[in-house]
């Protein structure tokens, strides 16, 4: 039986609703104290504060005069894309850019993580896109982004759901963790053994000159082109739906490809596990878009996706060596200043990679190298299918939750306030 609540504005459960600045922050290319949270951040309940701009401290002080953001406040997108809803779970040196509305809820009424969850609900979002809707960008007024009606139940209840909804969102945080720590430490492998050359047993390898400096003695230099296929030709069929790969499945920051789509027919850039997919348009390439396919049932299985994509595969290397190889900031930097074209429509020339030169390690060491850092691969793997089963379940339980079609009351849980 579906238990009724009350109805309110957000406006008058929350203590603030702050409109973020209306213009665009001048930044600045090196990483500083403070960075710049935009739309592209927000996202599926979560304000990503890596993958950020950053501007100097006159900037910062200037912006956050309204009111700094603090943790736990709800952060929404208005526009471009309108709808994103995130928690923001870390302030330190935090600003919000434009088109982005800030909800700190009166902790007496509501409690922050259960409006977070609300704003995702279908309820809502119907409710945003309907203030959003009639004109050519989607986009939100501020006054309207105060009248969204909100169920209100009573507060323990609210914490009962909020305690609920966010221990899936903590094993995914935590899940995410771990991914993060194993990509880290699979690049340092990379860079220790195969660019500063410290890899085991280095100590009774004599170093020898060659065109990049001092390699080890026995390694061979080589075009990147000699040891990895560019846009190798793979089959895929016409016939029937398959695995599609759009740009928006590449992560900025690690491997992991999300949200891969089923589509007809064969256009665009083909490829099958091990394959990495490198970002070759801007801004896609300098946000550092690079995935590692693993998520095909089986090595034969082959699929497709956004003609944007370069696809890199080992021929004499490893599948994991190309990946990090592809990740690595000096081979990005070869790739980004041989773009040309159209402002805002740059593309890596293909050739530029004739001229990329690496020290070809023998089969033993890269034999090692893999034993050690493939496992690091599969298991990034498998934690991101965990997190893809716990988001459903999470989006499953959701809408059954905020409507009070589940009634918790009854519930022993243990209340975690954020």
């Amino acid at each position: 039986m579906t238990v009724i609540w009350p109805t309110v504005e957000i406006s008058e459960a929350c203590e603030l609703i702050i409109d973020c600045v209306n213009k665009t922050a001048p930044v600045v290319d090196g990483p500083t104290p403070y960075r710049m949270i935009r739309t592209t951040n927000v996202r599926d309940g979560w304000v990503d504060t890596n993958t950020v701009r950053y501007v100097e401290e006159e900037v910062y002080k200037k912006w956050i005069r309204r009111g700094a953001p603090q943790k736990g406040d709800v952060i929404l997108t208005r526009e471009a894309p309108l709808g994103e809803v995130g928690l923001l779970r870390d302030d330190k040196g935090i600003f919000l850019g434009q088109r982005l509305v800030k909800y700190r809820a009166n902790q007496k009424k509501l409690d922050n993580r259960f409006l977070l969850y609300s704003l995702l609900d279908d309820d809502l979002q119907g409710q945003i896109k309907a203030f959003g809707s009639g004109s050519t960008v989607e986009h939100m007024r501020v006054p309207d982004c105060e009248k969204l009606v909100l169920r209100l139940p009573p507060l323990k209840i609210q914490h009962k759901i909020a305690s609920i909804l966010s221990t899936y969102d903590d094993l995914i945080e935590n899940n995410n963790r771990r991914i993060k720590i194993l990509e880290e430490m699979a690049q340092t492998i990379y860079r220790e053994w195969f660019i500063n050359f410290c890899f085991p047993g280095h100590e009774q390898v004599k170093m020898v000159d060659s065109p990049l400096g001092k390699i080890p003695e026995g390694w061979e230099v080589k075009a990147v082109t000699e040891a990895v296929e560019i846009k190798p030709k793979t089959k895929v069929p016409k016939e029937g739906e398959k695995p599609f790969v759009p740009m928006g499945s590449l992560s900025t920051d690690s491997m992991l490809i999300s949200n891969v789509e089923t589509k007809a027919g064969n256009s665009g850039t083909k490829f099958k596990n091990g394959d990495t997919l490198f970002a070759r348009i801007t801004p896609c390439l300098e946000n550092g878009k690079t995935g590692f396919v693993q998520f095909l049932p089986d090595n034969e299985t082959t699929a497709f996706g956004s003609t944007e994509f370069i696809v890199l595969r080992s021929k004499s290397l490893s599948p994991e060596y190309v990946y990090l190889m592809a990740r690595s900031s000096k081979f990005r930097d070869h790739a980004i200043k041989s773009m040309s074209g159209a402002t805002g429509r740059q593309r890596v020339s293909e050739k530029c990679f004739d001229q990329f030169f690496i020290a070809q390690p023998g089969c033993g060491i890269l034999d090692v190298f893999r034993s050690r850092v493939s496992p690091m691969f599969r298991e990034i793997h498998v934690l991101a299918k965990k997190n893809e089963n716990l988001r459903q379940t999470r989006d499953l339980l959701l809408p059954k939750l905020i409507s009070g079609t589940i009634d918790v009351s009854a519930i022993e849980v243990e209340i975690k306030v954020a």
